[in-house]
């Protein structure tokens, strides 16, 4: 019977040994990961419940009555199905992305990760290395980069008078006047040289002189016949060369210019952030303690430490706080706003006055911030992942990023400026007033053959040619036609 007992007792002793054991081994096993505790309002479904900060920028996060939406929103809900957890969204209470402060502490939503006081951040967060060390970010879910928002009526060159010449570059004119002058004279002196065009150069006229053949080449570069017309072989294959390059010629032309006006890509006097520092009519600055700002600190760039020295110096008068603060001071006074260039394309998209710089630099990326040893990063990376290889990413980007400004400027089609053909019209009222002078000079030269003859004065016999060819077509011609049965 003590056997017994014995045998029962050392039975009990292992099974409970063997049970701690185990129960030990799955605690310590790294690829159990604890899952956050939910709240009340998760505990009724199972799902744990995350606090979420973000911060109200457009598109990003929007308020809309009493609720939040936006692309970051949508992006939420979309890794909550994923993910399969239930989320508080509260806005950041300092209104700031998140910096180090004088005394080392961090403001912003990254504050508040450290602090505890939320558990991710989904906003517009750069990645940066300052914040990498106290955070974790996941793979980003948006690229960008830093660029200059500006006004354009601030940035736009007047358009020059003669814009009409845009469209080829002064050496191809220079080009396209050589080869006038050169094809010409090849007209005229292969005209002189061939029998065919020429047999008695004793008896006949050469009607290829060198001005017909100026004026031939004139007509071909305008797409009109001109006399006189070719006969011999020679000169003819000179001709159709000569309209196969007119032909060509005016054909890039015409879709260069085409391109040019229905572009409206006037160039821009600040391309790079170099003519920003160049220039002196514009204020620039950035949002204060972005990583925007911090880049520009920690850059070894000579031209990224003078944007910095001059925002730092001005800090009270360049620096804003909010993205919406910026924009509507770019748009209100002469103020260029360095900042991410996906929300600078957003804003020249929706305000048709702004427009962004083309340089882009600093190229980084949106994450989702968490607490460091956070057993939400990985899985909400390998989430961003599998939505950006489905294309959902893609998807919101154009749904967001959709612009009102450009749907108008399709649809709505206006005529060209006059200023834009300014030095075309120019140009025709110079040939007309040229026209008009040479028309009175012929008109005076033989005016004074004129009185010569018939020994009357000059002034007079000019009154009555004018007076005689300002009548009526139908007085004309009866005076003409004595004349003519008497020459008969």
């Amino acid at each position: 019977m003590d056997k017994g007992l014995h045998f029962t007792f050392c039975v009990l002793t292992t099974v409970l040994l063997l049970r701690e054991s185990s129960q030990a081994g799955e605690e310590k096993d790294p690829e159990v990961l604890p899952a956050p505790k939910p709240d009340s309002r998760g505990a009724g479904e199972g799902l744990p419940t995350l606090t979420v900060t973000t911060i109200l920028e457009d598109p990003y996060v929007m308020v809309r009555g009493a609720e939040l939406e936006g692309y970051c929103m949508e992006l939420l809900a979309a890794l909550a199905g994923m993910l399969r957890f239930q989320f508080h969204v509260k806005v950041v209470g300092d209104g700031q992305y998140g910096a180090v402060a004088a005394g080392g502490n961090w403001s912003g939503m990254i504050g508040e990760i450290l602090r505890r006081e939320a558990d991710i951040a989904v906003a517009p967060l750069t990645v940066t290395s300052a914040r990498e060390e106290v955070v974790s970010f996941t793979t980003p879910f948006l690229q960008t980069g830093i660029g200059i928002l500006l006004r354009k009526d601030t940035t736009s060159q007047d358009m020059s008078f003669f814009h009409f010449l845009s469209p080829f570059s002064k050496e191809t004119w220079t080009a396209l006047l050589f080869a006038y002058l050169l094809t010409c004279f090849c007209l005229f002196l292969v005209a002189r040289l061939s029998p065919c065009e020429w047999n008695e150069p004793k008896n006949e006229e050469n009607h290829f002189t060198f001005l017909n053949s100026l004026w031939f080449g004139a007509g071909a570069l305008a797409l009109q016949g001109a006399t006189p017309r070719p006969q011999a072989l020679s000169v003819r294959v000179i001709a159709v060369v000569w309209w196969l390059f007119t032909l060509a010629l005016l054909a890039a032309y015409i879709a260069n210019f085409t391109a040019l006006l229905s572009s409206g890509s006037e160039q821009l006097p600040i391309q790079t952030f170099e003519d920003l520092v160049k220039q002196r009519n514009l204020e620039f600055g950035t949002l204060e303690g972005s990583s925007t700002f911090y880049y520009f600190k920690n850059s070894k760039n000579p031209i990224h430490q003078m944007i910095y020295e001059y925002m730092e110096k001005r800090r009270e008068h360049v620096l804003v706080k909010t993205y919406q603060e910026a924009v509507q001071r770019v748009m209100d006074s002469n103020y260029a706003f360095i900042g991410e260039s996906i929300s600078q394309d957003l804003a020249a998209a929706r305000h048709c006055n702004l427009i962004r710089a083309p340089e882009v630099i600093g190229a980084r990326g949106f994450g989702i911030a968490t607490a460091q040893a956070s057993p939400w990063t990985k899985p909400l990376s390998i989430a961003v992942l599998k939505l950006r290889e489905s294309g959902d990413l893609d998807y919101l980007r154009n749904k967001w990023w959709e612009s009102s400004c450009l749907r108008r400027s399709r649809d709505r089609w206006g005529p060209l400026e006059p200023p834009a053909l300014g030095g075309l019209f120019l140009t025709l009222g110079i040939g007309l007033t040229l026209g008009l002078f040479a028309a009175l000079a012929e008109l005076s030269s033989s005016s004074r053959r004129a009185a010569a003859h018939a020994k009357k004065s000059c002034c007079s016999v000019f009154t009555e040619e004018i007076c005689t060819r300002l009548r009526i077509k139908g007085t004309a011609r009866q005076n003409q036609e004595p004349s003519g049965k008497a020459n008969a």
